[in-house]
């Protein structure tokens, strides 16, 4: 039997457990609110099933929603998020027509590798391939892109090295393409600062504080990232699962890792990789977008516009939004992705 059935089943019966866990804790919850006169608590959004397909060395989680024969829209998230930063944008989108897919990145939710050997690389190069692979397993041929942090990163990667399957970009955090040897150079104390975790996931150390304490780790960083955005613990918790993935600490160190020199990357992607430290531009059309309270390390927009070569604008939203931005403000990211499409 193979290796990627039995990770179905795998998914399949724990899918099965935690709905029949929340079943019950649904009634338990609804029988104490009868008891106690309490108002019932409003279920969060959620999306209508997570499917998964075979794509490269990932066998993939993704949602996909919205008529099949739309054209198609492709959401990536960031660390230490999810999916579900986009379970506010994918009805705006499937309502205006458009195919929306979601996918887990590699070391988050169902995502998994197919061999139990292979390498848990985190450099960006293989995120990027990563969503060349699933479009070509969903047999997309062009898509628009969007997304933000490591899902920022990846769409813009492969929109400036695959042009051809990208019909529009939309990147929080504009420009986002980097390299070793750029991340090897010191910045001024004040960015260093603002870095603090790629320090620290430096060491081993932080290594097993991470593996320790992530879901801590991961609920500190949406605060300071976002000081504005007051999420309740269920909306946290829903991404929180999320980071419980097998390869999530691996993927996490390795990335961080990789862009200070410190860790190796896999030797398949070293010609996109030497690419990629070229800085090229980016023709396809494009939409930066920055949140008026993004607390998370972030470039000037000045400083990278000359890099979009195609249509572009940029665009900064305001009212207290941070880094999560298509989570905290969904009718604006929808509204770039859509705009786009137009550009």
């Amino acid at each position: 039997m193979s290796k990627h059935i039995n990770i179905r089943r795998r998914l399949a019966f724990s899918a099965v457990v935690l709905t029949m866990g929340a079943a019950q804790f649904g009634m338990l919850g609804t029988a104490h609110a009868k008891a106690s006169g309490a108002t019932a608590v409003q279920a969060l959004p959620a999306f209508k099933s997570i499917r998964q397909i075979d794509a490269g060395v990932l066998n993939v989680g993704y949602v996909d929603e919205g008529p099949a024969d739309g054209p198609v829209v492709i959401l990536l998230h960031g660390w230490p998020y999810d999916i579900h930063s986009f379970v506010d944008v994918v009805p705006l989108l499937t309502n205006a027509g458009y195919r929306v897919i979601v996918p887990h990145l590699r070391g988050f939710g169902t995502t998994r590798f197919l061999d139990a050997n292979a390498a848990r690389t985190g450099q960006p190069a293989a995120l990027a391939v990563d969503v060349i692979e699933l479009m070509d397993a969903l047999k997309i041929d062009k898509a628009i892109l969007a997304g933000y942090d490591w899902g920022a990163r990846t769409a813009g990667i492969v929109a400036a090295l695959w042009p051809q399957r990208v019909k529009g970009l939309v990147s929080v955090s504009g420009y986002l393409i980097g390299s070793q040897q750029a991340g090897r150079q010191p910045l001024p104390p004040e960015a260093e600062l603002q870095w603090w975790y790629q320090f620290y996931f430096a060491t081993e150390r932080g290594r097993i504080g991470y593996e320790k304490n992530h879901r801590d780790f991961a609920k500190l960083i949406w605060k300071t990232a976002s000081p504005q955005w007051h999420f309740d613990e269920a909306t946290y918790s829903r991404s929180a699962a999320s980071l419980e993935n097998p390869d999530h600490v691996a993927i996490t160190i390795h990335n961080y890792r990789w862009r200070l020199g410190l860790d190796k990357g896999e030797a398949r992607y070293d010609e996109l990789e030497a690419r990629l430290a070229r800085f090229p531009a980016i023709t396809v059309p494009a939409i930066t977008m920055e949140g008026d309270a993004n607390g998370a390390p972030h470039p000037d927009p000045a400083a990278y516009a000359k890099r979009f070569t195609g249509k572009y604008k940029h665009e900064l939203i305001s009212g207290g939004i941070g880094h999560n931005l298509p989570q905290e403000a969904p009718k604006a990211f929808a509204n770039a992705v859509i705009e786009v499409d137009r550009l």
